[in-house]
């Protein structure tokens, strides 16, 4: 598998990025387009896998206060779930969050998205709140 992460850097680019947010994370909930889209993506760092130039994976890291960086807007291409792509996105994101200095990454995890995250090395804390009150979310976390 040859694949790239990085940010976007083309119109193209950041159109797909935006799409797959908001295809699988805001259209199956029946939300308006420019709901995939809020305003800490200006100061967010972004991710995208790319395999042979074909968008795989999305994330957000942002940088939060005390150490602390939070991971958002996970997705994976629905085609592509269960490779490794997933995994791949967030391994990205931890790298930049300990580059930064930042001793913890946390999270809030969709209910269906639970024990993917705690494969990965995240640890449920506690029910956070219900996205758009349709979906449960729970704040995990991840110490370095």
């Amino acid at each position: 598998m040859k694949y790239e992460i990085r940010e976007p850097s083309t119109e193209k680019e950041w159109h797909e990025y935006y799409k797959m947010r908001y295809d699988i994370l805001r259209k199956p909930l029946n939300k308006p387009i420019g709901s995939e889209r809020n305003d800490g993506d200006i100061k967010g760092k972004h991710f995208a896998l790319y395999e042979n130039d074909n968008l795989r994976a999305i994330a957000r890291l942002d940088q939060n206060q005390n150490n602390i960086s939070q991971v958002r807007f996970v997705a994976v291409d629905t085609k592509y779930q269960k490779k490794g792509f997933g995994k791949l996105i967030i391994k990205a994101a931890e790298n930049e969050s300990q580059k930064n200095g930042n001793k913890k990454m946390i999270l809030h995890s969709r209910d269906y998205s639970l024990d993917f995250y705690k494969k990965i090395g995240y640890k449920k804390i506690k029910k956070s709140y219900k996205l758009f009150n349709i979906i449960q979310h729970y704040l995990m976390e991840k110490t370095y």
